[in-house]
Parts: C-alpha cells; sequence; structure tokens
C-alpha cells in the first residue's frame, strides 16, 4: 500500500463515523430532499452534487491547511458565520414566498433551473462554518500530525468520506422521490412541507451563528 494512503485499521475505525455522521440531518440533506419532493429526483441529485462538490472544496482547503487558518482567524470565522446564516435564512424565505415547484392552490410554479439547484447546494456547504471545524477537527484524528504525508492522507480522507456518503445520499433520494408521488396528490401537504423546510432553514441558520 502507497505510503500516503491511510491504512486498513484507520478506514475500519473512520468508515463507521462516515455513515453516522452522513445520516445525521443538516442543511446540505434537508435542501436535496426538499428538491427531491417538491422537483423530483433530477433536482435531488443537482443539489446532492452541489453539496458534494462543496464537501470536496473544503476537503481541499483543510489537506493546504487553509481551513485551520480561517478556524484560527476570529473575524474570518464571523465573517462566514454570517454569510452561511443569511443564506439559509434567505432559503428559508424563498420556500414560503416561491412555494414547492409543484401545483400549490391549483396553479402551477415554474420549477428551479438545475443548475441553480447545483449552485444552492454548492453554496449550501460552502458556506458552513461547521463543515469548516468539521475538517479541521474530525479528519486529524485519524492522521498523526508528524506524519509526513499528513496533507495527501487529509485529502484522501476527505474525498474517501464524500466517496462513502454520496451512495447513501443517492438512496435516500430515491426513497423521497417515491414520497413525492403521493405528496404531489395534495397542495395542502406541499404548503405544509414549504413551512417546515423554512422553519429547519432557519434553525440551522440560528444553530450556525451560536457556533463556536
Amino acid at each position: 500500500m502507497p505510503e500516503w494512503l491511510p491504512t486498513l485499521f484507520v478506514l475500519a475505525a473512520f468508515t463507521p463515523a462516515v455513515v453516522l455522521i452522513t445520516l445525521t440531518p443538516g442543511p446540505d440533506m434537508t435542501l436535496f430532499l426538499a428538491k427531491t419532493l417538491g422537483q423530483g429526483r433530477a433536482a435531488g441529485l443537482a443539489a446532492m452534487l452541489g453539496a458534494g462538490t462543496g464537501l470536496v472544496i473544503h476537503a481541499l482547503l483543510a489537506a493546504f491547511g487553509l481551513s485551520a487558518l480561517l478556524a484560527a482567524s476570529e473575524s474570518a470565522f464571523l465573517a462566514v458565520k454570517i454569510a452561511g446564516a443569511v443564506y439559509l435564512l434567505w432559503l428559508a424565505v424563498e420556500a414560503i414566498r416561491r412555494g414547492s415547484a409543484l401545483a400549490t392552490e391549483g396553479r402551477a410554479l415554474p420549477a428551479q433551473p438545475l443548475g441553480e439547484v447545483y449552485l444552492t447546494g454548492l453554496g449550501i456547504n460552502l458556506l458552513n462554518p461547521k463543515i469548516v471545524l468539521f475538517f479541521v477537527t474530525f479528519l486529524p484524528q485519524f492522521v498523526s500530525p508528524a506524519d509526513p504525508h499528513a496533507a495527501a492522507k487529509l485529502l484522501f480522507l476527505g474525498l474517501y468520506f464524500i466517496a462513502v456518503a454520496m451512495p447513501i445520499c443517492i438512496g435516500l433520494i430515491l426513497c423521497a422521490d417515491g414520497v413525492a408521488r403521493h405528496m404531489r396528490r395534495s397542495p395542502r401537504v406541499l404548503r405544509a412541507f414549504d413551512y417546515a423546510f423554512a422553519g429547519l432553514m432557519a434553525a440551522f441558520a440560528a444553530r450556525l451563528l451560536v457556533a463556536r
């Protein structure tokens, strides 16, 4: 095995943790499930890919030490927190203002283009300082700071995290797509879902602001 790869023992300990973290609800999971229920499987996958791209960027930043610098800078970390919270609140307002991309109250609403859905997913992870903290505090537990290949191993673990998480997320999207078929029959249920999504985004924004 190449020296820059983590050992099988490390991967055996890392993989179950990744699965548990992936199944823990967060803003990104809430978004791609909401897009699946509102617009269908393609929108859910677009949001998931956007969120995954955000994770790739965070993995690269962590490997090159930039995430640690951001976490150590109080003013920079505060700026990211505020930007992330404002972004989540904007998503909450949009959910109430525009509603689902399905019919509500007997009128059809335009679906959000998949490119925009992708960018929304990208932004929701890129502007989340809790992900910065995750990559700064969680990944280094599996890599010795004295290891000359520490940066390469951090990058590998970050990308491995995404590779393990993606099939789980795709499974959740496929399940949500099945639920959406039943929700389409009731505009009231869809509207209630819009409000629930907005409430969750607002709650995540509040949690983000108190993150340390």
